[in-house]
């Protein structure tokens, strides 16, 4: 199986089972939208990958597209504006970006949605929904900075996928595990990608 884990997930819900859209964008890192994927799988999922994001899922990783998209619930191109979710009245618990580009970022902080994934992020924000932000950029512009502060004051999460060198990391499963139960953290799902740091 592509991207091992090494370590047992045992994740669920505290309570009943979240909808939860999950956003692959086309930044580097699409792994940690993969291992959130996989993560998540006793959620009701919903899946939108960019154009750019299908290729980098094949240049990063061992996984082929439809291998990622058989993970989730449900899956929508990036140009099907006519999806559910794009609208204000869906019912979804909480939006994950993983990773963001910085292009998606931007548009997302200037209420510009051009695509599903764009689209769907602001019925999130307008409908005061979780919206987690991880975007893989480094060194970050001034621009993209003031972008994220203006997103982190409308409600997102703005999550980097830094490591957590006190945990010892010993390769990068371990750095993406890590990432991920930050962010099933966040939503109130157990799991046990990594143990807590404890003096």
């Amino acid at each position: 199986m592509p991207c091992k884990t090494g370590k047992i997930i045992n994740c669920g819900a505290l309570g009943i089972t979240m909808k939860i859209v999950v956003g692959i964008s086309g930044a580097s890192g699409a792994v940690i939208g993969i291992k959130l994927l996989e993560a998540l799988r006793n959620e009701q999922t919903v899946l939108i990958v960019s154009q750019n994001a299908k290729k980098i899922i094949e240049r990063e990783t061992a996984w082929k597209y439809e291998q990622v998209t058989n993970m989730a619930k449900e899956t929508y191109e990036n140009t099907e504006m006519d999806a559910e979710i794009a609208s204000g009245t869906s019912r979804f618990d909480t939006m994950i970006i993983a990773p963001c580009s910085t292009t998606t970022l931007a548009k997302i902080a200037c209420g510009i949605g051009d695509n599903l994934l764009t689209r769907t992020a602001s019925v999130a924000l307008k409908e005061r929904k979780k919206l987690i932000i991880v975007p893989r950029e480094t060194p970050v512009s001034t621009p993209t900075l003031k972008r994220m502060y203006e997103l982190s004051l409308y409600g997102a999460v703005i999550m980097p996928p830094v490591p957590a060198f006190y945990l010892a990391p010993e390769n990068i499963d371990d750095v993406v595990n890590y990432i991920v139960g930050k962010i099933l953290d966040h939503i109130g799902i157990r799991h046990n990608l990594y143990e807590p740091y404890r003096r």
